[in-house]
C-alpha cells in the first residue's frame, strides 16, 4: 500500500543507488577500453590488435632519375628482363610493380611516372591478376594526367579494350592475333616495314596485329599493323606486336635476317619514343 511521502523518498534512494552502480560499472568499461585501444595504438608487446593478413608494399617516392614504371607482375614473361637491358642501355632509369604494388598505387601515384611499359607474357593472366580497378588508375594516368604508356605483345592486348580487365586506352577497339597464329604458328621471325626505312626481321611470339587504333608505324607482311602508336586523353600510347627488344637466346637457330643489334637499336628507338611522346615516322 501506497504510504505517502516516505515510500517516494525510499524508491528514490534506491534508484539513486542504482544509478550510481551504473556509473561505476560505466567508468570500469572506459578504462578498460582506452587501455586497450593505447596498447593497440602503439605497443609492440600485444598482437591481439595487430592488422590482419598482408599488406602490400608502397613503392618508394618517384625521382625524376626514375621516369619509368615497368609493370612485373602476374603474367608477364622474361620480356621484363629484356625490356630492363633496353632502359639500361638508353641510361633510363626505372622502377619495378608487380600485381600487388600496382593495386596499392592510386591513379596520381602512377600519373607521377613518365612512362608505363607493360611488356610481354599471357594477357589474360595479366588482367586476371589485378583488379579493374588497376585497369582504371592506368587508363586515367594516362588519358587525364599526360603519362605515357607502352604495351609489348601480351601488353598491347592488355592496354586495349579487353574483357580480362583490359586499360582501354583505344576507346572500346580491341586486337586480334596477327595471321599467322591461325595457321597454328607462334613463334617466327617477321618481316616488318616501315615508311621511309629499311625493312627488319623481329622476333614474334603470339603478338597483336593492331588494326583499329592509331598512326601505323610498321607493317606485318601481309600488311596489317605491327607497331602503332597515338594519343590517348592527354597521354602518348605506342602499342607494339613484335619483340624488337628479344635477346640473343630468344632466336636460338630461327632464321634471322637482321642482326641483333639492329633489332636492339629499333627497340631503343621504340623506347625513347614512348618516353618522350616523339612520334616516329607513320605511314
Amino acid at each position: 500500500m501506497w504510504n505517502g511521502s516516505r515510500d517516494l523518498k525510499a524508491v528514490l534512494l534506491r534508484n539513486y543507488y542504482y544509478l550510481r552502480r551504473l556509473s561505476a560499472i560505466y567508468r570500469s568499461v572506459c578504462t578498460f577500453l582506452a587501455a586497450a585501444i593505447l596498447i593497440g595504438c602503439g605497443s609492440h608487446s600485444s598482437s591481439q590488435f595487430a592488422a590482419v593478413g598482408p599488406s602490400a608494399p608502397l613503392l618508394p617516392a618517384i625521382a625524376s632519375s626514375q621516369p619509368v614504371l615497368l609493370f612485373d607482375g602476374t603474367g608477364t614473361s622474361s620480356d621484363v628482363s629484356a625490356v630492363k637491358d633496353v632502359l639500361s642501355s638508353l641510361n633510363i632509369g626505372y622502377n619495378t610493380a608487380d600485381s600487388s604494388q600496382i593495386e596499392a598505387l592510386s591513379e596520381q601515384q602512377l600519373a607521377g611516372y613518365k612512362l608505363v611499359i607493360v611488356p610481354g607474357g599471357n594477357s589474360i593472366t595479366i588482367g586476371q591478376g589485378v583488379s579493374a580497378a588497376v585497369a582504371s588508375n592506368i587508363r586515367g594516368a594516362v588519358q587525364q594526367y599526360g603519362t605515357h604508356y607502352l604495351g609489348i605483345c601480351a601488353g598491347a592486348f592488355f592496354g586495349a579494350y579487353s574483357v580480362y580487365n583490359g586499360v582501354d586506352l583505344t576507346g572500346g577497339a580491341s586486337f586480334d592475333f596477327y595471321a599467322d597464329e591461325n595457321k597454328n604458328i607462334h613463334v617466327e621471325p617477321v618481316l616488318i616495314t616501315f615508311p621511309n626505312s629499311p625493312p627488319l626481321d623481329v622476333y614474334w611470339q603470339d603478338g597483336p596485329q593492331l588494326s583499329g587504333w592509331g598512326s601505323v608505324v610498321a607493317k606485318f607482311p601481309d600488311g596489317t599493323p605491327a607497331v602503332v602508336e597515338g594519343q590517348s586523353g592527354k597521354g602518348f600510347v605506342v602499342f607494339t606486336g613484335v619483340h624488337a627488344e628479344a635477346p640473343a637466346a630468344w632466336r636460338g637457330s630461327l632464321p634471322f635476317t637482321s642482326s641483333l643489334s639492329a633489332d636492339l637499336a629499333y627497340a631503343r628507338t621504340i623506347v625513347s619514343a614512348a618516353l618522350s611522346g616523339t612520334l616516329l615516322p607513320h605511314f
